[in-house]
């Protein structure tokens, strides 16, 4: 490092205290990488995984930084002479000499060869100071005893932090730049481009539901609502199961290792206990009636199906919590530990009514939105979609039509205003039963037995909003023995297969 001792370095650390040790931080490391970016841009596919201009101590060298990742990622040359108009005005730089310092970083350049090891170096101090700042909030917290400041809450919110410093190499985002949101929406265009068109988020295991929703997308809040017994907890553990079944790992477009097709699903059921939950995906994947898994009324080879079934489900990528009245930040703080341990693609919420405020509100309004907000954060923060259950309220019943419409959620405003997509399941047969005439109509009975024959297996999801794409209704198949939805059969595709 003898050619950087040259360099001035940029002036004193601020004095923050006198017993106070100064941040873990390597000038030379910092001088040494934007001597090699400047001598050769090559290098910089080699480091743009690991650094930002977040991560210098110096700020001079972290505008130094940004200036030539933005010349490289638009394919121009960042040299000393091409930089030089647009760091001009940099008070830092003119501070440390002005444009000449640019010259001397390049002329210093020791090694290309190092620059990953010098980016490693920069990477690690930088997580060190975060580490520094966020134990020093936290002792500072602790110290002040307040009434509104629960030791729990404190614990949920250090972990957050220190999960995105884990997972992000950054505590705080802040301000991104135009130039990388656009990156970021031209790299899940070029995946859905990738698969012929196909989806560009993960797919429900579900053709018509995809070709709606274009699959779940990343930081998504989805709802899913419904009256009671039409099938939104069935429709839920569908998905789920599907998506967890597809699970295959790899390197992803973005060069880190995790879900190329399914995913890791998380699902928190505060109605049903884990075994019932169970229970309902092992009917549907052994294809026996649901309530004689309940009964044990099994017939040797409905049992032999069962047990197979178990048998291929054991290292299905689903992961049950079935404790009661969560909390929506014990909720967050658990889906975060499971990302780290296990990973998580998906997580799914059965059902929102049934989770806490993290603190008890004025009005049932308030906690319902503070809820959705924190499922909402949740799905940002770990860059997941979360499908969240909700229930509907009963003025469906007294109208005429039953489909529901997004007013008929419970507490809707905050609902819907978060939400970026709301869907609704509709089986027109649940209620077509209930109108079931008198015998002794025959004309009347005729009607009514040939509208059950039309809505007999059959059900409605109908998305009454979504953020990013068209609304409308999809129709799908519905089996009740084995609580299972599934693709419907097209008039042109049943024709086809009574030819067959």
């Amino acid at each position: 490092m003898s050619g950087i001792a040259a360099i001035p370095e940029p002036g004193p650390t601020p004095d923050t205290g006198e017993k106070s040790s100064p941040l873990p931080h390597s000038i030379e490391a910092e001088q040494a990488l934007l001597g090699a970016l400047l001598v050769n841009n090559e290098v910089y596919d080699r480091v743009a995984s690991l650094v930002n201009e977040s991560h210098f101590f110096d700020p001079v060298h972290g505008r130094i930084f940004e200036v030539i990742a933005r010349r490289i990622q638009k394919n121009a040359l960042a040299s000393p002479v091409t930089i030089k108009a647009f760091l001009e005005d940099d008070p830092g730089l003119a501070e440390l000499g002005g444009p000449a310092y640019l010259v001397r970083l390049a002329g210093a350049s020791m090694s290309v060869f190092a620059a990953r090891d010098y980016a490693q170096m920069i990477y690690d101090m930088a997580i060190r100071r975060d580490l520094i700042a966020i134990g020093e909030e936290i002792s500072a917290k602790a110290t002040e005893i307040s009434v509104d400041d629960e030791p729990k809450e404190q614990i949920v919110a250090a972990e957050q932090r220190l999960y995105a410093l884990g997972e992000q190499g950054s505590v705080d985002s802040g301000f991104q730049s135009f130039l990388k949101a656009v990156t970021e929406a031209v790299n899940v265009a070029n995946t859905a481009y990738q698969r012929d068109g196909g989806l560009a988020g993960i797919s429900t295991g579900l053709r018509d539901m995809d070709g709606k929703l274009g699959g779940l997308h990343k930081s998504d809040l989805l709802i899913l609502a419904g009256r009671p017994s039409m099938g939104k907890t069935s429709l839920a553990t569908n998905i789920a199961y599907n998506i967890a079944k597809a699970y295959k790992k790899g390197i992803t477009p973005d060069g880190k290792e995790g879900a190329i097709e399914g995913g890791v699903v998380g699902f928190y059921s505060l109605e049903m206990s884990a075994e019932q939950l169970a229970a309902r995906i092992l009917s549907e994947a052994s294809e026996v009636e649901s309530h004689k898994i309940r009964a044990g009324d099994m017939t040797e080879e409905e049992f032999r199906r069962f047990v197979e079934a178990a048998k291929s489900l054991e290292n299905c990528p689903l992961f049950i919590d079935d404790t009661a009245a969560l909390p929506i930040s014990q909720l967050a703080a658990r889906a975060r530990r499971l990302k780290r341990t296990h990973g998580l693609d998906v997580l799914i919420i059965d059902y929102l009514q049934l989770v806490r405020p993290a603190t008890a509100k004025d009005s049932r309004v308030n906690e319902v939105s503070e809820i959705t907000q924190g499922m909402k954060a949740i799905a940002k923060e770990l860059d997941i979609p979360v499908i969240a259950l909700s229930q509907l309220s009963r003025q469906v019943e007294s109208r005429d039509d039953k489909r529901p419409q997004l007013s008929d959620l419970r507490e809707s405003g905050s609902i819907e205003q978060d939400a970026d997509c709301v869907m609704f399941v509709y089986r027109g047969e649940y209620y077509k039963e209930r109108e079931k005439p008198a015998e002794h109509e025959a004309e009347k009975m005729m009607t009514w037995q040939a509208e059950m024959e039309d809505l007999m297996g059959k059900a409605e999801v109908i998305i009454g909003k979504q953020r990013h794409g068209p609304i409308g209704s999809v129709d799908l198949a519905f089996e009740g023995r084995f609580t299972r939805f599934s693709d419907l059969a097209k008039p042109w595709q049943r024709d086809r297969e009574e030819e067959y």
